[in-house]
């Protein structure tokens, strides 16, 4: 596919998770909520999570700002569901690599709809944007283990 095309695609499906995402909302009774404020740009998001047998049950997010963070946080919640943290650490480091410009993170299949984010890795100012949510699910962990 011609990169013009792919860019579009990309924008596409960053938009769909930015505007329709099946993870916003609350949960009933979410074992951990987390705040997380991005100053510079004034994004926020309030991340709500249910573990399970040490995987991630049920999440969601409420909040606002740019597309990137939102869409991430989309994506985030749709790649988090199921996993344990392990798995989870696992993939938001491979994350984080490929919005910090590694192209081998930004082919690999494993990520999904995030390399949709790997144009991020161009606008050093978003990155924050982008790692929103994942740095709210690791805020979620650290709270759920100091219990």
């Amino acid at each position: 596919m011609e990169r013009s095309a792919l860019d579009s695609v990309y924008q596409e499906l960053i938009l769909k998770h930015y505007r329709s995402s099946k993870f916003r909302g609350e949960l009933a009774e979410p074992d951990a909520v987390v705040p997380m404020r991005n100053p510079v740009c004034g994004d926020d998001i309030l991340l709500q999570v249910q573990v399970r047998e040490g995987k991630i049950e049920a999440i969601r997010f409420s909040g606002h700002g740019c597309a990137i963070s939102q869409a991430a946080a989309s994506m985030m919640s749709e790649h988090a569901v199921g996993k344990s943290w392990d798995e989870v650490h696992a993939i938001s480091a491979r994350f984080r690599d490929m919005i910090h410009g590694d192209e081998a993170a930004a082919r690999d299949k494993a990520l999904g709809d995030m390399r949709a984010l790997s144009g991020v890795a161009k606008l050093p100012r978003r990155v924050k944007c982008a790692m929103l949510g994942w740095d709210a699910l690791e805020e979620a962990e650290k709270k759920l283990a100091a219990e």
